[in-house]
């Protein structure tokens, strides 16, 4: 991005973010039941606004940052869902064989490098991983959900793969998420 491009694109965010922040959260707090939250969903809205690859033309950014919005929703739940299936699995394990506090502390670190991980792919890249190693859809029913062929389902899953490959061999992250490939 050149650098006066850059500087309109980040003064027309600054303009969006002044205009309906305010709106947002409020939003956000009415669908999440708390204000922490709905600050941090709205928050990472606007990142993802600056972000953007190229300046934007926003006709309706209520619109627009309610889709931002909803998307992160969706994600934050579906981390959370990833977050208990992991503590459920650690309640059923022998007591004895229980981690440490340190252990887990860790544990949640490496989840969250993860997710960061998983922020940085494309919106339908991220999704397919998702949906595959979460959700525990097939390649098939990734491809009905997300509207592509299974061709760029297999496409996606390789690129995820090398990007997450570093946190699958993080030793606290000892269950790997099973392939959930089939016809």
């Amino acid at each position: 991005m050149s650098s006066g491009t850059g500087l309109s694109h980040r003064n027309d965010v600054g303009g969006l973010f002044r205009a309906h922040y305010p709106w947002l959260c409020a939003r956000l707090h009415q669908y999440l039941g708390n204000a922490s939250s709905a600050e941090d969903v709205a928050a990472e809205a606007f990142v993802q606004l600056l972000e953007a690859p190229e300046h934007l033309s926003i006709r309706e950014p209520r619109a627009w940052l309610t889709t931002i919005a909803r998307r992160l929703i969706y994600q934050l739940w579906r981390r959370r869902d990833l977050e208990r299936r992991h503590l459920d699995e650690l309640h059923q394990v022998d007591p004895s064989t229980t981690p440490s506090p340190e252990e887990l502390a860790q544990l949640s670190q490496a989840l969250h490098g993860l997710d960061r991980t998983l922020a940085r792919l494309p919106g339908k890249v991220r999704d397919t991983f998702l949906l595959s190693r979460v959700d525990g859809l097939t390649y098939p029913q990734i491809a009905a959900e997300l509207g592509i062929s299974q061709r760029s389902v297999s496409a996606y899953m390789i690129r995820s793969e090398a990007l997450c490959a570093r946190h699958r061999a993080n030793p606290f992250l000892k269950h790997p998420l099973q392939n959930k490939r089939s016809a």
